[in-house]
Formats: structure tokens, C-alpha cells, sequence
């Protein structure tokens, strides 16, 4: 070492192979030569062992093989195994240097945090990185994942939990002069002489009174404009220190009341664009080439990107939302860091990874059947494996800056997330990302954009800067199209202009056209019932004359939404006397498909789809939905793309996020079929599709045409459905196995905060209870104390006894008011008792009711005191219910008087046996003229003075309460409750009297006491209810599941993850099946090829005609597959879950065993497609999705630790991963 240090010269790498027979040349400038190098031991080992012929004799190999035995045999030292790694050091060494000389002064001992942490036991980003590579992208099911952001802070819940040997200690008053468990203490201060100080600061000093100086005028003038509130108050002190002190800790708080106030989401206006962005951020990340009319909104928008802040952009399709994940992607790659981009279909991923490739370059790609690139600083990859990663602690996520979700508006889709359930999937990624990663959302207009994005900020602790606009790059023309020949096929009617106003005159005008034909038609062929439903030869009528008037405009490219792959199929066919292309474009198509085409084998070349699309395409004709292989619908896009492709026949998933925009949209119905029934077409789902019209920078205006072909459609859909409001997002939370089970393995993770943190629970604002709670503590002790002594010491068991008396009383009227015989007994002439704030058991008599049947009310004449007609008089004494523990009807005191009400139900206290005659009419007439100003001294009328003297009678007659009608006798109500309720009220009537807090002087006194205590009381334990998880509306199916996995042993009964739960957490869709049939050995008798048949169960989902012929192993594990199914579901249903035993067992569907099965053995594409009546681009999905289940059984035989059937899984995988099924697609090669 001495001489390479003591010598000068260059060092030079050697790269090329050198000959091990020369000695190294003199290629370094250095004087002793190239310092030693270790011995390569593989070259040792080749050396002496296998070219030694000594050691490789021909005829003596038993003896040559001994004696390499002795050379490698080593000794056996027990004590190795029990041998541990030595626990981290606690402590460091740190250096203390002069802070000007930079000269070393001491050395000092600290404190290290965080020493022993791994990603096995920490959640924390401070753990060391795993060492594996090949656990470093996907993680370890072993890891715990990073802390989710917004965690972090304990809830007041949390802080105040403490074990039964907790004392109650207040740090903040007292605490270091009163121990604990007393209640008063020492002072310690000394009061007379004053502790002097060890320096006082004089300069501080003087700059304090030159701060009382100062701030004296100011303070007379606040004092003039504003009251003496604010001047400043200066403490009275006779120490010098006290001020110069009480200076430094004069720092003001934040109040709580604008903690309170703070909002998450914030909504930014566009209309007043950023000028200053490039002042601001001289080198942005991405320079924006973009239309000048959204250029503004995308400056704004890439401000705050490059403030890394989260962002929700809410705008129409075509609007560029694209430039805004571009701008991320651009300033990861500035920063150094990640960025992961999630679409809800494989396809716009595969898509946006050509697009991103071509512009950034280095971009991966990560779905369940590719992997390119993993390396890469921009990854696109489904929502699924974000949520694998996060929940196994992937180190990628350490280096993560940005997470782009794409599309957000198909969260409500049922048709996109039935099969991929990316619903709920969104929503745990979204809870899972760590703090340091800054959120973009994109999606099309949504009316609750704000209130979103309010939830992901309240649940992240971080702001959503919300960026929404309605406005189009393009805007549309909407039409009526009722030609259906040569002579009508110019019948164009326009019905909402780009401005977006409805055209009446459009729609009738459309009516009038198709009303003349019809009569036309009827006077020739005699009259039909018209019929909703067409014939595929008037289809192919209205279909022609459109094309031939589209394309003499010049209006292609078209996108034709058809909601029937069978109809597309049929249309596209219907027009085989249609050529749209020239010759030059034919020879374009001809070429490109061939060349497309070169990655297939001889044999799928000439698959009958194919031969048909190459036909169609041939001449400008596409057709794109999900029965299409794949590869056809990238060939198709991309001639799409390339405006080779004239009319696209199109199912609705086309419109999803594909950049593909037309010139004009055509609307073969509006009408369509979500799984349940038809229905019209929703506002969000129309302006999705029709929003892919109009070319941005090509095309004006963009045309819509809806079809007219049975008739014209109703007026009032047409409205809602073009200028409606857009579907709001909503929660797709769910809970899974396979969630509850990754939370339930990490300690510091709960399922009722994941469940706490969902968009279905937004409505729960935590913070703002909690402050409630502290106030309403405050409250509480700041009331008077209750007297419980002597005759009042039943006061609280009265307390609780009428307030059970209130609640029944309520529920039984509730019973009766609602009956039809108790609306009966609620008729004119009725006397009633009436309890409400001006009254307290006054008797009134019913005069008139109401016809509305929702929120019934009476007028009534009711009696009171004299010059309480207005209920300007005192309320009634001893509580808001008097009435229910004092039943003596009201009296005058002096003259008695009458007033004239309207009553709502709740008004009406008991309704009595008695009935009066009276005349309404005259009575309500007689009191509203009396209360005029110059008929108000008028005597009242006859009708009303002798009704009024009838009641009061009757009071008088009944001092003690009057008789009233029975809900079960005399209204005739049997129901159980109603039954035990008035048992239960006859019970706690008669229990009243034996109380002897009522005959306490101060009973009234003491009761509104309780009355006001208990108030307060409940208000606050409903307020601890709502933030405790008692009131997570998915607990109670959490504790049914938690109960199936306790019974399958998949958890212990005090939580613990066992083995069955560890292999279900890494199946990311019915987990319960597959791990049970692991466990029972279901897949280890069958061979490789069969395992794959019986698990397509697991991945097809259509009905099929068509009955598989299988073999008799096959129906075996069939048979096994459906037991163990209705074992699960039948256990579930015991356990309190909805789903019953045969809708689990039927989500299970065997339609494709015999493909899967005759895929896995080799037989080609075009024999497999004659084996069943499923399309075949659905049959390639189903091979690729169960590639990806066989992969899942793979990973949890390894966790089992059975290498046979993991080995076993392989081979499967390796049978079906061949040929047209896993062609790599054209966008990532």
C-alpha cells in the first residue's frame, strides 16, 4: 500500500478479454507495475479440479470422487447455528468543532434513533433499504408497508386510552406543586425575596421600553378607531427581568377557530392566468406546446406541480389533462425521482406507454402478464400492483414523487369495476400513499370535484389544489339524423347548437320529417303497430344513406357507439357494397396489417376474424369491442389514429380515455343495457362519448348525430341527457379478505382506520367533533352541581325514568298518527291535547286538516290565559315535557281566552274520547277578521264563544286529565311493539308516583338542573359515538368477516395472522377459494394442464351455451371446486353476511374448462375457437387474466413451501403462455 501511495502515475481499465497465458502488459504508467489482485477462485477451481486429468481419470472415477470428497470435507461446529447477530449500537461518536476555526475540540456521545429497525418490523422511512433485488420492486408479503400519510398524528381517542392503573395527572396545571392522588399541594414560592438572575441583557431591556414607548401612541390611536380592547395591557411587575422575559414569551397562537376553518380543497380560478409563471420558475420542467386556448390553465396547473402540490383537474375529453401528467413525469425526472402513472384498463396503459416512451424515454411498463423496464423513473402499471407494492413495502415507493391516477370518473363504473373492482382498489391506494407522495387526479367533469378532493385532503393532512372547467377545445354540434335512403338522406336536424342551447325547432322539425314518411308508408302498405325494435335491412338503409351523406361532406373519420358487440358485428358487415378508401390508402392498410401480422404464427394468420377485419379495413371499415382479439383492436387504433380508418362501429369502452378523437360521433341508440335492465343513456356517459368528436387543432366544431330509426325520441331524455348533470363520484369501498388481512399482519395499521379514511365515510369531520367534545367538556364543568341529598336522592332515577316515558310516549303516538285509524280519530271536532312552547295541556278542538299526507297539520281552537293569545306569556315551568308526569289539564286563572292555531303531529299530546260540534268555517273567519286593527276590540262570535266555553268545561270537568283514546282497544293497533309500549307506558305512569323527589321544594329547581346536565351529557356521548368506530358503517360486516377467517383459522382469535391468512393476503380476488383448495390438496392429483382448466372458474364470468366435454378428472375437481364454494358461502351466511350460499357459489362459471384445457395441451387458436360460442378476443382476456391466478397459486405453494405443486403452476403457466394469447402488443414493441 505504501508503494501505490508513494508512487504517481494514471490508472487505465482493461476492458477487453486478455489471454491467461501472457502476463498482463505493461498498459499503466505507474513505476512498481499494477498493484496485486485477488485470486479469481472460479478460474482456481477450474484450474485444479476439472483440467487436471489427475483428478479426471477415464476408468478409476469411484476413487477420484472419494478423494474430492476428503478435500471438501469440513467439520461440523453445532454452535454456529445457535449464533446471532450482535444487537445495533445505541449510541455514536460525534465530533465537536470550533464553530469559526472549523479546529477539533471534544468528542461527545449521542444518541442514535431508530437503530434495529428493518423493514420487518417498521413502517418507517428511516429503515434501511432491502438488500434482496428481487424483493426491491414488488416488495415482500414479510415487509411492513411505509406509514400512510395524514397517520401520523394520534386522535384525541388515542391520546386519552390509558389502563386501569393509569392515574388521571394534568401536566398542565399544578403538577410539580400537587402529587398526584392529592388535592392540594405547596407552594413553593418565595413571595417576599426575589431570586436574582444569573445575566440580564441589558440591551433587551431598553429595547422593551422602546417598544412601551412606541407602541403608546399607537395604541391611544387603535384605542380611538377600534375601542380599547385592543390596546395593549402592560403587566404590572417590580422586576426588570419580568418584562424582558415576558417579552421573548409574548409569541401568539393560532386560534382554534382557524384551525376549524381550514379547508383542504382548493379550488382554483382560471379565469386569471399565471404571467409571472416564467419570473417565477425560469427552467420548467416541460416546456408546453399546447392550443392557446387551454395554454393558461396548463401554466396554472404546472405552478403548483412544480410547488409539489397535489392536484384534481376535472375537464372535458380532448382537453389536454395528458400535458398536465407530462409536466409530473418531466419533474421526476429533473428531481431525480418517480413518478407512477394507473389507468383503469390495460389498454390506455399500454397506449400511454408508447406515447410517454416516445417522449420521455425512460419509461417502464408493469401490468400482470409484462414487465419492461422496471427500472425506469416513470412506470405505468394497473391499480393492483400499486396496492401490492404499497402493502408490501416496495422500495420503489421511497423514491416515488408523484401518483397520476387517470380517468377517476370510471370509480362509478360498474362495467369497469365488476371484473377489475379498481373502486374500491383507488381508494386504498389512495390511503396508503405515504406522505412524501404529491397526488394528481385527472378525470372528466364531475359535479363534486371540490368535495373529492376535500376527502383526500382531510384523510392525506395535505392541500388539493381542484382545477374544473366545462369548457371545450371544440366544440360540439348535436343532431337528429332521420334519413334511411337516397332521397332522405340529407334529413339533418340540429338540437343543440354549440352554445349549447336545446333547439326545439330542431326536434320538431325531426318529428314533422318522420311523421310523413310514416303516413307516406301507412297509405301504401295500410296501417302497424309501430315497433320500437328494426330490422337488420332498415338498419343497413339508415346506415347507408348517413355514410354516403357523411362522406360526400367530408365529415369522416366516424365513431359509430353501438351498445351490442353482436349489432357491431352485424353492421359492419351490412356493408359490403361500402368502399370508403383510395388506392393509395389500401396499399397503407395492406402493408401495415401484414407487417402487423408478422408476429403471429402461419397457422393464426388465417383465423376467420382476422381474414374478416383485413377485409373490412381493406375498405375503411373497423370494428372495435371487447369480443376482438387484441392485437386486431391495436391494428385497428392505430389506423384510427392515422385516419386510415373511415366509420368505426364501437362498444362504449372506446371512449375510455382512448386519445382517439373523430370528426363526427354517431349514436346507434340511447338506450342500453348495464347488467340489470335497459335504461337511457346517463349525461356522464354521453358527454364521454360524444366528447370524442371534433379534432383539436383540425376540426371547427365536432358532430354528433343521434340516430332516429324507430322514431324520434322523446324530448324530455334528450334534454337530460345532453345537458344533465354528470354522475357525482361516489364510494366503492368495500371490505375484502384479502385487505382486512394485509392490515390485520402490520400492528400499526387498523381495518377501522382504513374504513374510518373511505370516501363513504367523509361525511365524518373528526376534527371539528373533537373540538365540540372540548367544549362540551367545559360545559359540563363548568354547570352547577346537583343536590342528591334527602328527598332528591331519587332525582336521577326520575330523571331516567321520564325520559324512557318521553321516548315511548313519542313512539306510540308516532304509531297511532301514522295508522289510518288514528288519522281518522284526527278529524274536525276532535278535542285534543295540545303540548308545544306557548301550551302545556291545554284542550283544543280540531278545525281543519290538511290534505298533504307527508307533513300533516291542524288548525285548532285552543284555549289560554287571557293575553297569552300570541304566546308572549311565560313557558311552561319544570321542563320541555311537563306533561308527561303532571296530566292536570291547563286552567285560567283569570278570564279565559281562545287562540286559533295551525298544529304539526308532534303538537298533539293525546287525543281524547270526546268530540264537539263545531262550524270551522265561521270560527276561522270570525278570529282572522278579529285580527284586523279596527275589528281586533270586536267580541268573538257565537261559534267560537260557545266552543271555547265547552272546552273550558271540560277542563274544569276533568282536573286530573281527561280520558283519551286507547292506541291498541280503541285504534285497533296489534303490532308487538305497540302492545308493549303501552304496557311499558301504563308501567312508568304508575311508577311516578312513588318517587319523593317530586314533593322537594325545590324540585323544579333541581330538575331543570338534571334536565340541563344530562343535555349536555348526551350531546357529548353522541359526539364521542360518531368519532369512536362503534359508527363505521361497514363495522358490523368487518366483525362478520373477521369471524369466517377466525373459523377457516386464517386468524387467531386475538388477531394474529396465521399461515392460511398470510398465503390469502397475496390472491387478489377469491382468496378464500383458491386457499382452500391449497390447503386441501385439491390441485396436487391434477396434472398441469387440468390445474389451468379447473382455475378458469375463477377469471370467466358470461353464460355460455355451449357444454364443455371434460374429462372425469376434470369433473372431480368440479365437484370439489363447488364443495368447498358452498362450504365458504354457507360459512359466511352463518357468520351474518348477506350473500347467500348460492350466489357465491354461482359467481363461479366452468364455460371455458374445456378451452383453457385444450389451450394448455397445445391445440391451436383456430380449433379452440370452434370449441366454444365466446368470442374470441373475451377467450384471449380469460388466458391472460388466468395466467395471472396461476402465477397468485404459484407464489402461495412457495409460502406453503410446496415446491411440486409451485413447479407445477409453472409449467401450467409456461403451456398457456403461447402464441396469438400472448402476443406482445403493438404499442410496447
Amino acid at each position: 500500500m505504501d508503494s501505490i501511495m508513494g508512487c504517481s502515475g494514471r490508472f487505465e481499465l482493461i476492458t477487453h478479454p486478455h489471454p491467461n497465458d501472457q502476463p498482463l502488459p505493461p498498459q499503466s504508467s505507474l513505476p512498481h507495475g499494477l498493484p496485486p489482485t485477488s485470486v479469481s477462485l472460479e478460474t482456481e477451481v477450474e484450474k485444479r479440479f476439472l483440467r487436471n486429468p489427475a483428478w479426471l481419470p477415464i476408468h478409476d472415477t469411484d476413487a477420484a470422487f472419494h478423494r474430492f470428497l476428503k478435500l471438501a470435507e469440513r467439520d461440523v461446529h453445532i454452535d454456529s447455528l445457535l449464533h446471532c447477530a450482535l444487537s445495533p449500537l445505541h449510541s455514536g461518536i460525534s465530533v465537536v468543532r470550533d464553530p469559526t476555526t472549523g479546529m477539533l475540540l471534544d468528542f461527545t456521545e449521542v444518541l442514535l434513533g431508530d437503530t434495529g429497525i428493518s423493514a420487518k418490523n417498521s413502517m418507517s422511512l428511516q429503515r434501511p433499504p432491502n438488500p434482496n433485488p428481487s424483493e426491491s420492486l414488488r416488495g415482500s408479503n414479510t415487509n411492513y408497508p411505509f406509514l400512510p400519510g395524514g397517520m401520523e398524528e394520534l386522535t384525541l381517542e388515542q391520546i386519552k386510552k390509558k389502563s386501569e392503573l393509569e392515574e388521571d395527572i394534568d401536566f398542565e396545571k399544578e403538577l410539580l406543586t400537587v402529587p398526584p392522588g392529592l388535592k392540594v399541594g405547596m407552594d413553593f414560592s418565595d413571595k417576599d425575596a426575589k431570586t436574582t438572575k444569573g445575566e440580564i441583557n441589558l440591551l433587551s431591556l431598553l429595547s422593551t421600553f422602546d417598544d412601551i414607548i412606541d407602541s403608546q401612541p399607537e395604541a391611544e390611536e387603535k384605542e380611538k378607531g377600534h375601542g380599547s380592547g385592543n390596546a395593549p395591557k402592560l403587566p404590572r411587575t417590580n422586576s426588570l427581568e419580568d418584562l424582558g422575559i415576558k417579552k421573548d414569551g409574548g409569541t401568539t397562537k393560532p386560534t382554534g377557530d382557524q384551525e376549524e376553518k381550514k379547508r383542504w380543497a382548493i379550488p382554483i380560478n382560471i379565469t386569471s392566468p399565471c404571467d409571472d409563471f416564467y419570473k417565477r420558475i425560469p427552467n420548467p420542467a416541460f416546456k408546453v406546446l399546447f392550443v392557446l386556448y387551454f395554454y393558461d390553465i396548463i401554466i396554472l396547473i404546472s405552478y403548483w406541480l412544480e410547488a409539489h402540490e397535489s392536484v384534481f383537474v376535472a375537464a372535458h375529453t380532448s382537453a389536454g389533462k395528458t400535458v398536465v401528467a407530462e409536466y409530473a413525469i418531466a419533474l421526476s425526472q429533473k428531481h431525480m425521482t418517480r413518478t407512477i402513472y394507473t389507468s383503469p384498463i390495460k389498454a390506455l396503459s399500454n397506449q400511454k406507454f408508447r406515447d410517454f416512451k416516445t417522449t420521455f424515454g425512460d419509461v417502464g411498463l408493469l401490468t400482470g402478464d409484462v414487465q419492461l423496464s422496471p427500472e425506469a423513473s416513470c412506470l405505468i402499471m394497473t391499480t393492483e400492483i400499486l396496492r401490492s407494492m404499497l402493502y408490501n413495502g416496495s422500495e420503489v415507493i421511497r423514491d416515488l414523487e408523484w401518483v397520476i391516477f387517470d380517468e377517476v370518473h370510471y370509480i362509478n363504473d360498474a362495467e369497469v369495476t365488476s371484473i377489475t373492482r379498481r373502486g374500491v382498489v383507488w381508494e386504498e391506494v389512495l390511503i396508503m400513499l405515504p406522505d412524501h407522495v404529491s397526488i394528481i387526479l385527472l378525470s372528466a367533469t364531475v359535479p363534486n370535484a371540490v368535495e373529492f378532493s376535500e376527502w383526500i385532503g382531510r384523510i392525506k393532512k395535505k392541500h388539493i389544489y381542484v382545477i374544473s372547467t366545462a369548457k371545450r377545445p371544440v366544440p360540439l354540434e348535436h343532431y337528429l339524423y332521420t334519413g334511411n335512403s337516397t332521397k332522405t338522406q340529407k334529413e339533418m336536424f340540429l338540437l343543440l347548437d354549440p352554445t349549447g342551447n336545446f333547439q326545439t325547432k330542431g326536434y320538431y322539425a325531426a318529428i314533422d320529417a318522420k311523421k310523413e314518411r310514416t303516413s307516406k308508408h301507412t297509405q301504401s302498405f295500410g296501417t302497424k303497430n309501430p315497433s320500437q325494435n328494426t330490422t337488420p335491412s332498415q338498419d343497413r338503409a339508415v346506415w347507408l344513406s348517413l355514410l354516403h351523406f357523411l362522406s360526400q361532406r367530408q365529415q369522416t373519420p366516424v365513431v359509430a357507439f353501438t351498445f351490442s358487440r353482436t349489432r357491431c358485428d352485424d353492421n359492419a358487415r351490412s356493408l359490403a357494397s361500402m368502399d370508403l378508401t383510395s388506392s393509395v390508402e389500401k396499399s397503407e392498410i395492406h402493408s401495415f396489417f401484414q407487417k402487423s401480422l408478422r408476429r403471429l404464427r402461419g397457422g393464426d394468420r388465417q383465423l376467420p376474424q382476422i381474414l374478416l377485419i383485413r377485409d373490412l379495413l381493406k375498405r375503411g371499415i373497423g370494428v372495435h369491442h371487447s369480443g376482438i382479439l387484441p392485437i386486431m383492436k391495436e391494428v385497428i387504433e392505430m389506423l384510427f389514429s392515422r385516419g386510415l380508418v373511415k366509420v368505426l362501429f364501437a362498444t362504449e369502452t372506446f371512449a375510455m380515455g382512448v386519445n382517439m378523437p373523430a370528426r363526427t360521433v354517431v349514436f346507434d341508440s340511447i338506450r342500453k343495457h348495464d347488467g340489470t335492465g335497459f335504461r337511457n343513456l346517463l349525461p356522464g356517459e354521453y358527454i364521454q362519448m360524444a366528447g370524442r368528436a371534433g379534432r383539436r387543432g383540425l376540426d371547427a366544431t365536432g358532430t354528433v348525430i343521434i340516430l332516429c330509426k324507430s322514431g324520434v325520441h322523446d324530448m324530455g331524455d334528450l334534454n337530460v341527457m345532453m345537458l344533465g348533470k354528470p354522475t357525482v363520484l361516489q364510494s366503492q369501498f368495500r371490505l375484502t379478505y384479502t385487505m382486512i388481512l394485509n392490515l390485520l399482519r402490520v400492528e400499526a395499521l387498523r381495518v377501522t382506520d382504513m374504513m374510518r379514511r373511505s370516501f363513504s365515510e367523509s361525511h365524518r369531520d373528526t376534527q371539528a367533533h373533537e373540538q365540540q367534545i372540548g367544549q362540551l367538556k367545559q360545559t359540563l364543568s363548568s354547570l352547577p352541581p346537583l343536590d342528591t341529598e334527602g328527598q332528591l336522592s331519587d332525582l336521577l332515577p326520575y330523571y331516567y325514568t321520564v325520559t324512557e316515558l318521553r321516548l315511548t310516549a313519542e313512539a306510540l303516538q308516532c304509531a297511532v298518527l301514522g295508522s289510518v285509524n288514528g288519522l281518522k280519530a284526527l278529524s274536525v271536532g276532535r278535542v285534543v291535547v295540545v303540548n308545544n312552547k306557548q301550551h302545556f295541556n291545554a284542550l283544543g278542538v280540531i278545525l281543519q286538516v290538511s290534505s298533504d299526507s307527508v307533513n300533516r297539520t291542524f288548525i285548532a281552537l285552543i284555549i289560554c290565559e287571557k293575553g297569552n293569545e300570541e304566546g308572549i306569556g311565560d313557558s311552561p315551568k319544570g321542563s320541555a315535557f311537563p306533561h308527561l308526569y303532571n296530566t292536570a289539564l291547563f286552567t285560567p286563572e283569570g278570564p279565559c281566552s281562545h287562540t286559533v292555531q295551525k298544529l304539526k303531529l308532534q303538537d298533539v299530546s293525546a287525543i281524547t274520547v270526546k268530540t264537539l260540534k263545531v262550524i270551522p268555517d265561521r270560527i276561522i273567519d270570525n278570529y282572522n277578521k278579529r285580527q284586523q286593527l279596527r275589528f281586533r276590540l270586536d267580541p268573538p262570535g257565537q261559534a267560537i264563544s260557545t266552543a271555547t266555553q265547552e272546552l273550558l268545561r271540560l277542563a274544569e270537568a276533568n282536573p286530573g286529565g281527561m280520558m283519551t283514546l286507547d292506541p291498541v282497544n280503541d285504534f285497533q293497533l296489534k303490532s308487538v311493539d305497540v302492545v308493549e309500549g303501552t304496557m311499558r307506558l301504563r308501567v312508568l305512569q304508575d311508577s311516578l308516583k312513588d318517587f319523593s323527589c317530586i314533593h322537594s321544594p325545590t324540585f323544579s329547581e333541581q330538575f331543570l338542573r338534571v334536565q340541563e346536565r344530562m343535555s349536555v351529557q348526551e350531546e357529548l356521548d353522541k359526539l364521542l359515538f360518531l368519532i369512536s368506530d362503534q359508527s363505521l358503517s361497514l363495522l358490523p360486516e368487518y366483525h362478520q368477516r373477521i369471524k369466517v377467517l377466525q373459523s377457516l383459522q386464517y386468524v387467531d382469535s386475538s388477531g394474529a395472522v396465521q399461515l392460511k391468512g398470510r398465503v390469502a393476503s397475496q390472491i387478489s380476488s377469491h382468496e378464500l377459494l383458491l386457499t382452500e383448495l391449497l390447503f386441501e390438496n385439491a390441485l396436487s392429483p391434477l396434472a398441469p394442464e387440468e390445474s389451468a382448466a379447473l382455475l378458469s372458474c375463477l377469471v370467466f364470468q358470461q353464460k355460455t351455451q355451449v357444454e364443455p366435454h371434460i374429462t372425469n378428472t376434470l369433473k372431480e375437481g368440479i365437484e370439489r371446486v363447488l364443495a368447498v364454494a358452498q362450504r365458504i358461502g354457507e360459512l359466511q351466511r352463518d357468520c351474518g353476511i348477506t350473500q347467500t350460499a348460492e350466489e357465491y357459489v354461482g359467481q363461479f362459471k366452468f364455460g371455458l374448462t374445456e378451452v383453457a384445457y385444450c389451450w394448455a395441451r397445445g391445440m391451436p387458436f383456430a380449433e379452440i375457437a370452434q370449441l366454444t360460442d365466446v368470442q374470441e378476443g373475451t377467450v384471449v382476456r380469460c388466458v391472460q387474466r388466468l395466467d395471472e391466478v396461476l402465477k397468485e397459486v404459484r407464489q402461495a405453494a412457495r409460502i406453503v413451501g410446496d415446491s411440486v405443486l409451485g413447479s407445477k403452476m409453472e409449467k401450467a403457466s409456461l403451456a398457456i403462455r403461447r402464441d396469438i394469447v400472448f402476443t406482445a402488443s403493438l404499442y410496447t414493441h
